[in-house]
This record gives C-alpha cells, sequence and structure tokens, in this order.
C-alpha cells in the first residue's frame, strides 16, 4: 500500500479533511489556480491593449475551452489508465508553453495560440485534482472537504489578479506572463513529488463513452454549464467593464471576491453535510443570480466591491455543491470520469458565454448605447442562464436525491 492510500485509510478512521495527503493535493492546486487566474484577468485586458473589440475579447477568452473541451474524450480514460501524478506533470508543462505563448505574443493570433495551450493543460488538470482529493477524504466530510479544497481557487482569486496587474503595472505583460510560466514550473516539480496509486491496466489504452461521461451526472453538469458560463463573464469582462465606470481600483473587485469564498466555501460545505447538498444549492444559486444584477448597477468602486461580494457567495455555494453531487452520485472507482463530466459543462460554458457576452456589448454599442451600458446590459442578460440552472435542478431534484441514496 502506497503513500497515498495509507493516508486515505487513516483519514477514514479518524475522519480528518486535514490529513498530509489532503495538504498536498490542497497546496499543488493553489499554485495551479494561481496561474490561471493571472491568465484569465490579464489575457483580456492584454488583447483590449493589442486593439481588440468586445467581440473580439470574448472570443480571445473562450478559446481556452475549445481545447479544454477537446481533451475531454481521453482525459477519462486517461484517468483509469495513467497515475494522476504523471497526467498532473505532463498537463503542468503543457501550461508553461502557454504562458510563453503569451509572453511572446505581439499579435491576437500568438494570445489564441497560448489560449489553446493553456486549455489543453487545464483539461486535465482540473478534474484529476479533484479526483485526488476525493479519494483522500473521508466519506462522511466530502463536502465539507470538498469546499476546503475549493479554498485554493479563493486564495489564488485573491492572490492572481491583483499580483498579476501590479507586475504588469511594473514589469509589463510579458515579463507577467514569464513570472506565471515558473509557477506553473513549481506546479510541475509539486506534481513529481506526488505519490498516487497505479491504475489496474487489464487491457490497452482505449476510449470509450462510459470513460468520457458518466451518465449518472448529465444533469449537474448541464447545471454547471450554465453557472460557469455566467461565472465566466465577470472574469473576462469585470476590470474592463471596471475602467469604463472610472473605477480605477476595480481588480480589488477580485479581492473582495476572494475574501468571500473564505467564509462561503466551508460554509456552503458544512451546509450541505447536515441537511443535504440540494438544500444549500438552491439559495446559492438565487444569490449568485442577484450578483449579476448588482454588478450591472454598480459605478464606484464601493458597490463593485459589495457585488464582489454577493457573487463570491452566491457562486462559492453553487461551484462545490454541484461538484460534491456528481462525486456521489458515482462510485469511488468512476469520480474521475465524474469530474471529466462535469468539466464538459464548465468547459462548454466557458466556449460559449464570453462570445456572446461579448456580442451583445457589441450589439449594444452598435446601436447607440455606450460602453459602460453595453457591460451593464450584457451583465443583467447572464442573468438568464443562472436561472435555468435553478429550473433544471427543481425539476430534476427528487431524481437526484434518490439516486444518492441509492449509490451510498
Amino acid at each position: 500500500m502506497n503513500e497515498l492510500s495509507k493516508a486515505a485509510t487513516a483519514s477514514e478512521g479518524e475522519q480528518k479533511v486535514w490529513n498530509a495527503s489532503f495538504i498536498n493535493v490542497f497546496i499543488m492546486n493553489i499554485f495551479q489556480m494561481m496561474g490561471l487566474f493571472m491568465m484569465n484577468a490579464l489575457v483580456p485586458t492584454f488583447a483590449e491593449h493589442l486593439g481588440a473589440t468586445a467581440a473580439i475579447v470574448g472570443m480571445v477568452t473562450s478559446m481556452f475551452a475549445v481545447t479544454a473541451l477537446g481533451v475531454r474524450p481521453i482525459v477519462g480514460p486517461s484517468t483509469s489508465y495513467f497515475s494522476n501524478n504523471h497526467l498532473l506533470a505532463a498537463a503542468s508543462v503543457i501550461t508553461i508553453l502557454a504562458f510563453i505563448c503569451y509572453g511572446l505574443a505581439d499579435s491576437i493570433a500568438m494570445i489564441m495560440v497560448g489560449r489553446l495551450l493553456h486549455g489543453v493543460g487545464m483539461g486535465f488538470v482540473a478534474p484529476v485534482s479533484i479526483a485526488m482529493a476525493s479519494n483522500v477524504l473521508p466519506s462522511r466530510k466530502l463536502a465539507s472537504g470538498l469546499g476546503i479544497f475549493s479554498l485554493g481557487q479563493a486564495i489564488a482569486t485573491a492572490i492572481g489578479p491583483a499580483v498579476g496587474l501590479e507586475l504588469v503595472h511594473h514589469y509589463g505583460y510579458q515579463i507577467t506572463f514569464f513570472i506565471g510560466a515558473v509557477i506553473m514550473g513549481i506546479v510541475f516539480v509539486l506534481s513529481m513529488r506526488l505519490k498516487t496509486d497505479t491504475p489496474t491496466r487489464k487491457a490497452g489504452f482505449k476510449i470509450r463513452l462510459k470513460d468520457i461521461i458518466a451518465g449518472e451526472v448529465v444533469v449537474p453538469a448541464t447545471m454547471m454549464f450554465f453557472l460557469a458560463g455566467a461565472y465566466s463573464c465577470i472574469n473576462s469582462f469585470i476590470l474592463i467593464y471596471g475602467a469604463a465606470a472610472g473605477v480605477r481600483e476595480i481588480g480589488l473587485f477580485f479581492t473582495s471576491y476572494a475574501l468571500f469564498l473564505f467564509v462561503s466555501r466551508p460554509f456552503s460545505g458544512k451546509l450541505a453535510d447536515r441537511y443535504g447538498v440540494d438544500k444549500a444549492l438552491i439559495p446559492g444559486i438565487i444569490i449568485f443570480a442577484l450578483s449579476f444584477l448588482m454588478i450591472s448597477y454598480s459605478d464606484t468602486l464601493p458597490m463593485f466591491l459589495l457585488a464582489g461580494a454577493v457573487s463570491a457567495f452566491g457562486y462559492g455555494i453553487c461551484q462545490p455543491s454541484v461538484q460534491t453531487l456528481c462525486i456521489q452520485l458515482v462510485s469511488k472507482e468512476r469520480r474521475g470520469v465524474a469530474g471529466n463530466t462535469t468539466f464538459i459543462g464548465v468547459d462548454t460554458g466557458y466556449l460559449i458565454a464570453p462570445t456572446v457576452a461579448g456580442i451583445i456589448v457589441t450589439f449594444v454599442q452598435s446601436h447607440g448605447g455606450t460602453e459602460l451600458t453595453g457591460y451593464a446590459v450584457m451583465f443583467r442578460v447572464m442573468t438568464i442562464p443562472i436561472v435555468l440552472a435553478l429550473v433544471i435542478f427543481l425539476w430534476k431534484r427528487r431524481e437526484i436525491v434518490s439516486s444518492i441514496k441509492e449509490a451510498e
């Protein structure tokens, strides 16, 4: 029995979330998300710096999801054939190459190449990391454990965009992108030091539908398509929108968002463990929709900070809750496939929503609206997919709860 297996067994007996293996995966996730959120914040502003319109900015942002979605057919089977630490190491190398492309870019086309490479890397990182975290958590504290695990995203959200903007201010975009490559180099080193179980290979590497998509989690994955798609519009356009409103310190939006993620993530996990994930998810979706209306009416820094806090509380409940549903609906052996299915929904949302949002902004401007009005209208329209996610969940709620009980 290797180190991770021993830690997982011990954690089941002691019911500890913060076991040694979980801490290792948690730290790694912080560095991964740090690089991701630096780029998510800087790439749209860099594209605008190079002369891109709002529609082109949305397209550049969504290119990330093209390859992230494209590699999904091999991510699920890979988790059943290769060691997770080796998959993470390979993904880190690809992401480093993406950051180098950003650093060398002097055109929109080169940025797109970087986004495509970045999508390949993160297409593997996200589902593999969640599977690794869930495998070393005690089953009775799965929801709270995954809520804590997702705090890595909160830390990265607080640090990544703010640090990235400060580095750009002092050193320019290119040097900042190369620093991001160094951060991902740290992830590569950490991933090679991790020890994970080697899957039992009963046959050669095969790509089968059941290893790509877990049919049990199609409904939660569809919900994530709408929720993550709306969320991606915040990452893509909030800095540009804030600048259009004359808010100089708009980067603090991410700081406010991250601070409240620290509250919402553990809170939502404990709430879900005690009362059920379904009871935590409904208010989370409603709060998340409300935050978009608040963003659309924001024109001062305090208003943006409040909107960021509400957004964090809403999405901070939604994301880990839906991920927990996906893990609960499948057996332990299929958690990697379940995570892959969930991120098919996420990637598709990331692919479509920013492009649609950019088109909405450009349409409003072309019909006499100001840049500020265009973004305000777009954020209001983006409440529609969030409401659709809620409708789907209410429609399938009983079926999902029943399936979870059967899987236990």
